[in-house]
């Protein structure tokens, strides 16, 4: 039986990427929810030979309670906001409260895809494979954010590839995807960092070169294949 421990968020996209594998994906596109998404995906996507991209989901919180991620703003070609209801009724957030934290969203997704691509452009999405990946879901509000702002760039399928979540979020999510790949659903769950022996933080200079690093891979596969 799998280990119920990950070794670390590489370790649990190599395995992710074994599952993924056995799909046959087409013409898969890698999209990774940062920071700690992006070393599952970085795996993924060495794996299956494809492109990786960011999908950026900053989180905001309650008042009074910045650490809570009740809601989050997805890009896209409008701002989405989705609440995590369970957060916001004892938390009393009201619409208002969310969308005057937008502008700073705003901001602070444009000065991150810009430190993290360094000027590259992203990959198309359109008529692929999208498999949107993070290092685990707990409430699951930043997860369906991205689902909605990844709807609107029209993939073929949509396929969701996390290590671990709740059981009862897996079923949530199960009907707004193609296709979703959970490795652990323990019950009860604690917390995504339960559930790996290494969960650092993955800081930004670390996200920078493992797209980088894939940027360079998929270059020189499409020039080899020209």
């Amino acid at each position: 039986m799998m280990d119920q421990l990950f070794e670390d968020r590489a370790d649990a996209g190599r395995r992710l990427a074994r599952e993924l594998r056995k799909m046959n994906l087409r013409d898969p596109v890698i999209l990774a929810l940062p920071g700690g998404g992006v070393s599952v995906a970085a795996a993924i996507a060495r794996a299956l030979r494809a492109p990786l991209d960011l999908l950026l989901v900053p989180k905001i919180g309650a008042p009074g309670q910045p650490a809570l991620a009740v809601n989050a703003d997805a890009e896209g070609v409008q701002p989405l906001l989705e609440a995590c209801n369970e957060g916001l009724r004892p938390g009393g957030v009201l619409p208002d409260d969310m969308h005057s934290d937008l502008p700073l969203c705003l901001e602070e997704m444009e000065r991150r895809r810009r430190l993290f691509l360094q000027g590259r452009p992203s990959p198309p999405v359109a008529g692929r494979t999208a498999v949107l990946v993070d290092d685990g879901i707990a409430s699951g509000a930043t997860v369906r954010a991205a689902l909605l702002s990844l709807r609107a760039r029209l993939p073929e399928r949509t396929v969701l590839a996390v290590p671990v979540a709740p059981a009862a979020q897996v079923a949530r999510l199960r009907a707004k995807v193609d296709a979703l790949v959970c490795l652990l659903t323990p019950e009860p769950f604690v917390a995504v960092a339960a559930y790996y022996r290494h969960f650092s933080q993955t800081t930004d200079k670390q996200v920078e070169a493992l797209l980088a690093a894939q940027a360079r891979r998929t270059g020189a596969s499409a020039r080899a294949n020209s």
